[in-house]
């Protein structure tokens, strides 16, 4: 009776497994992640009243599936002199979001739509004097 039991599972395992790959599969054809990168050319900021936007970055026309997919987490990056006080944000068509220094990541805008456009913008804390910032990039990861 026994080795009839370990035959049995023998068996059945091969089928488990089989069906759990094919789930699994079948969960990533439906949510195919990706992400692109892009690189922004740098602006001018000389206002503290009113804020600097970007160039925007779009995804390019190789990004598999963004136009159905929904942001995830953004790397960014930027740069400008030692010393300068500038507020930043990323920004999507619907939101903002506040950026807290020079580099860093956010899934603040996870959810909303991977294939709209994404913009920095910069404005000067009262009393600084005009400044560049250069070097903005980005990496989106979406799902």
């Amino acid at each position: 009776m026994l080795s009839w039991l370990l035959r049995g599972r023998l068996l059945l395992s091969p089928v488990l497994l089989t069906g759990c790959l094919l789930a699994g599969l079948t969960g990533i054809a439906q949510a195919t992640p990706g992400s692109w990168s892009s690189q922004i050319p740098g602006l001018m900021v000389a206002m503290s009243d009113r804020a600097s936007a970007s160039q925007n970055a779009t995804p390019p026309a190789a990004a598999n599936n963004v136009e159905s997919a929904q942001l995830g987490r953004i790397h960014w990056q930027f740069q400008y002199p030692p010393g300068a006080l500038l507020n930043a944000w990323l920004c999507h068509p619907e939101q903002c979001v506040a950026l807290a220094g020079m580099r860093g990541t956010t899934t603040a805008l996870a959810g909303f739509a991977a294939d709209a456009p994404l913009h920095f913008r910069f404005a000067l804390r009262p009393g600084q004097r005009p400044v560049r910032v250069q070097g903005l990039q980005m990496i989106v990861n979406y799902q």
